[in-house]
């Protein structure tokens, strides 16, 4: 089966005034440091944050009236459910969600919120869907599927019409690949209106998905494996979506956790906006391969901002770790009065500011007469990080970094 251009332009107009028509602006940050020149799409300025709701609604809008009367049901723990379920809701169309058990209860609450019965059956997506599958025979519902499905992937392909309307001499997209429902609907479009773009998917190192079934392998088990991007983090793509996707798709790379992580605290230190794990997918690949992109006008799409504040925050935390911003340095010293004192005058005096102190008079590898203390202080940037450990070092409290 093939996905129709035509069907996507239909999409389109089906979706108009429905949905967010979401900006697409150029970055000069982000193509400063990247090397690409980088257009980034915010979806996550939709109602529910995420592009799941073009493909969710368009689903719904081709219903005949009587399957609307009866009702749908999906399985999803994401932002498939609230898509769905918000859109759903708005054309009097009831709804259930099935979502496996572990699902963040935030996620449960915004779901009920937006009208849906929500149903928490089984450890995992397979099982919660194999449970959807139950319940959708036995009350005859209509099975939305999160991207394995034709009106879906139509749906998702409407962001890549938007994109190249409002930048048509794009070169590269690097688009994220979950289930596959964006990737092939994007690729469709993109490919019609322009067949030398480059179309790049993106996964999780720790979910190849669609690299293995590219390589006719089955995937693993993954041990328990969690990634920051779990939008995206699936055990197989979706076989219509394989089958469109596959002939539009010029290279597929894999993603290391790190690179997920800094492409989130570059949004939200850059373009001030929020994005989650799968969301910063696009961005993640231009820092993980910045020699594929270098020099080419590349289209990213921020695919959802739905991610767990206390998350967000470990995140940027985190990345401030990274750059050497903040930073745990240890002292060994003799203790005598005003030590810490001494040593925290210095770090007040070069400008940098202490968050913590942990101070340690007993452990055995300290002299007897001694002392050691961690002090974690933040700083502008690295260099400034050096200049306050030499301070110190120059005034007799050679640190070292834990």
């Amino acid at each position: 089966m093939s996905l129709a251009f035509d069907d996507i332009l239909a999409a389109q107009e089906r979706l108009r005034g429905h949905i967010e028509r979401t900006p697409c602006r150029r970055s000069r940050t982000l193509s400063e440091i990247t090397g690409a020149e980088v257009w980034v799409k915010f979806e996550n300025l939709q109602f529910t944050a995420a592009y799941k709701e073009r493909g969710a609604l368009n689903k719904l809008l081709l219903l005949g009236e009587n399957v609307r009367a009866r009702g749908v049901i999906a399985a999803s723990a994401g932002n498939h459910s609230q898509g769905l379920a918000y859109h759903a809701a708005r054309l009097g169309i009831p709804v259930t969600i099935v979502m496996p058990k572990g699902t963040p209860f935030m996620k449960v609450q915004q779901t009920r919120a937006h009208g849906a019965e929500v149903v928490i059956d089984g450890e995992s997506y397979d099982e919660a869907a194999a449970h959807a599958r139950k319940v959708c025979d036995e009350r005859e519902l209509t099975f939305v599927h999160p991207f394995d499905d034709m009106d879906v992937m139509a749906g998702q392909g409407t962001v890549a019409l938007e994109m190249l309307e409002d930048v048509p001499d794009l070169e590269v997209l690097p688009i994220p690949i979950g289930g596959g429902g964006l990737i092939a609907g994007m690729a469709t479009a993109a490919k019609h209106l322009n067949k030398d773009i480059r179309i790049v998917g993106l996964e999780p190192a720790m979910f190849p998905s669609f690299t293995a079934k590219m390589r006719g392998v089955r995937t693993a088990a993954n041990n328990g494996a969690s990634t920051i991007a779990e939008g995206i983090a699936v055990k197989e793509v979706g076989g219509l979506t394989y089958s469109i996707a596959r002939p539009l798709i010029d290279e597929v790379l894999l993603v290391e956790e790190p690179f997920f992580e800094r492409g989130i605290a570059l949004y939200c230190n850059v373009e001030k906006t929020v994005a989650e794990g799968a969301g910063a997918a696009s961005l993640a690949g231009l820092l993980a391969y910045p020699e594929r992109f270098r020099g080419k006008k590349c289209g990213l799409v921020i695919t959802g901002g739905n991610i767990d504040t206390r998350l967000l925050a470990s995140v940027l935390t985190r990345e401030l770790v990274r750059e050497s911003r903040i930073v745990s340095l240890r002292i060994i010293g003799d203790d005598r009065p005003g030590l810490l004192a001494n040593v925290s005058a210095t770090i007040g005096q070069m400008g940098a500011n202490i968050i913590e102190v942990a101070h340690n008079r007993l452990a055995l590898d300290v002299p007897a007469k001694g002392a050691e203390f961690d002090v974690m202080i933040e700083t502008r940037d690295a260099q400034h990080t050096q200049e306050v450990m030499d301070a110190l070092r120059e005034r007799g409290y050679p640190p070292r970094v834990v």
